[in-house]
C-alpha cells in the first residue's frame, strides 16, 4: 500500500480572493461593478466601480437650450423623473428672476410628493425581494398603479412625465382631477399597513436586517450621502424643512422628517417607510390647498427663444434618493455654458467602500439593497 501526500500550495490558506459583483448581477439593480476582495467569508475591501452605464448628460446639456434639457433631466433617476425636472426648472427660474403663479407652486408640490411615494414604493417592494420575500412586490405594484394612474392622465407619461416647464407647468388640471386624485392618495394610504406588518414586523427581514451595515454620521458627513439613507444614520437635515421651496414653507406643520440613530439596514428602511406615510400627508395638504385656490395661470408666457442671462447659480432641491442639485454657468446664450449635475445616488454609493468591509459576504445584498439608488443616478 503506497501513501500519497498531496500539497496545495504555499500560504494558500491567507490568499485573498478577488470577487466580482457586477456589473449584470441581480443584486446590484443594473449594471453596477463591486470588485470585493474577500478574506474568508468576510469583506476585506470593497471598490464600487463605475460608469457601465455613463452617457454624458452633462456634456449633452450644453447642446440643447432651456426648453430641451427638461428631457434630458429627467432620465438619469427614472424612478423620480418629475424631481429631476424641477431642479432644471428652477435653477433657470432663479437666473431668470421668474416668479412662478402660486397655482403652479402648489401643484409642483403636489406631483413632487406623489413621484416620492412612487419611488419609495419600489424599493419597499424590491428590497424584501432581495432578501427572499417575494410577496411585497405585487403590493407595491398595485400601489404604484394607482397613483401612476393619476400621474399619467395630467401628464401623459408615466415615467417620464415631461410637465415642468419654465415658469410653471405644462397645462392646468384636468376636470375631476383633484377628485380622482384623493380617491387614489386614500386607497394607497389605507394599503400601507401591508409593508408595516408583512415586512418591518417580519422576524426573518429584521433578523437580516438589524444591526447589519452600520453606516455612521460621520462616513455620512465625509462621503456627502444624503435622503432616507443619511437620516436612517442621525443627521437631520432634509431641504424641505432646511431650506424650503415651493410651497413647503407653508407645510411645516405637516412635513415630519423621519431620523434614526441606528445607522442599519433596518433603520434605512424605516425611514423610507415613514417618509412614505408622511409623503401621502403631504399630499392630501396640497390637495386642501389647491382647492381653496381660485382658478388662475400655471405658466408664465415665455418668447420664442429663451435666454438666460450671464451668471451662475446653484439649485438643489430634496428628490426621492437625496440631494438633488444643478449648477447652471450662462453666457447668455439660448443654451447653457455648464450645467453640472450633482445626483444623490452617486454620493450614496460611495459609502460602500467603509460600509461593507468586515460584512459577510452573505450581507453584501442586504447591505447594497438598502442603500436605495438607481444605476443612472450613478453613472448619469
Amino acid at each position: 500500500m503506497t501513501e500519497t501526500t498531496v500539497g496545495i500550495g504555499g500560504a494558500a490558506e491567507s490568499t485573498d480572493m478577488v470577487l466580482n459583483i457586477g456589473p449584470q448581477h441581480p443584486s446590484t439593480h443594473g449594471v453596477l461593478r463591486l470588485r470585493l476582495v474577500l478574506d474568508g467569508e468576510r469583506i476585506a475591501s470593497a471598490e464600487p466601480v463605475v460608469g457601465y452605464m455613463h452617457r454624458g448628460a452633462e456634456k449633452l446639456f450644453e447642446a440643447r437650450d432651456y426648453r430641451q434639457i427638461v428631457m434630458l433631466a429627467n432620465r438619469h433617476d427614472w424612478l423620480s423623473a418629475f424631481s429631476n425636472e424641477l431642479g432644471v426648472v428652477m435653477a433657470v427660474e432663479r437666473m431668470l428672476g421668474m416668479e412662478v403663479p402660486e397655482r403652479a407652486v402648489w401643484m409642483r408640490t403636489l406631483l413632487a410628493e406623489l413621484n416620492r411615494v412612487l419611488n419609495h414604493l419600489m424599493f419597499l417592494g424590491s428590497y424584501p425581494l432581495e432578501l427572499g420575500g417575494i410577496t411585497p412586490i405585487f403590493h407595491a405594484f398595485r400601489e404604484r398603479e394607482e397613483l401612476q394612474a393619476v400621474m399619467e392622465e395630467i401628464s401623459g407619461g408615466r415615467m417620464h412625465y415631461m410637465f415642468n416647464r419654465v415658469g410653471g407647468l405644462k397645462e392646468d388640471l384636468p376636470a375631476g382631477w383633484l377628485g380622482r386624485a384623493r380617491a387614489a392618495i386614500a386607497d394607497v394610504h389605507t394599503r400601507m399597513d401591508v409593508y408595516d406588518k408583512l415586512v418591518h414586523g417580519n422576524e426573518i427581514f429584521r433578523g437580516r436586517t438589524r444591526g447589519v451595515g452600520v453606516l455612521s454620521a460621520e462616513a455620512v458627513h465625509a462621503y456627502g450621502v444624503s435622503g432616507p439613507i443619511a437620516r436612517a444614520s442621525g443627521v437631520d437635515f432634509d431641504l424641505r424643512r432646511d431650506e424650503p421651496y415651493l410651497a413647503y414653507g407653508e407645510l411645516q406643520d405637516v412635513l415630519k422628517v423621519v431620523t434614526r440613530t441606528e445607522g442599519d439596514c433596518l433603520a434605512r428602511f424605516e425611514c423610507l417607510l415613514d417618509q412614505t406615510h408622511n409623503s401621502l400627508d403631504l399630499a392630501v395638504a396640497c390637495l386642501d390647498r389647491m382647492e381653496e385656490l381660485l382658478p388662475g395661470p400655471v405658466n408664465q408666457r415665455l418668447p420664442k427663444v429663451l435666454k438666460a442671462p450671464e451668471g451662475h447659480t446653484y439649485a438643489w432641491t430634496e428628490n426621492p434618493l437625496g440631494i438633488n442639485g444643478y449648477y447652471l454657468v450662462s453666457k447668455g446664450e439660448k443654451t447653457p455654458y455648464r450645467l453640472k449635475l450633482r445626483s444623490a445616488s452617486y454620493n450614496n454609493i460611495q459609502a460602500l467602500a467603509v460600509l461593507l468591509p468586515g460584512q459577510l459576504v452573505a450581507d453584501m445584498v442586504s447591505i447594497l439593497g438598502s442603500l436605495f439608488f438607481v444605476v443612472g443616478d450613478i453613472d448619469k
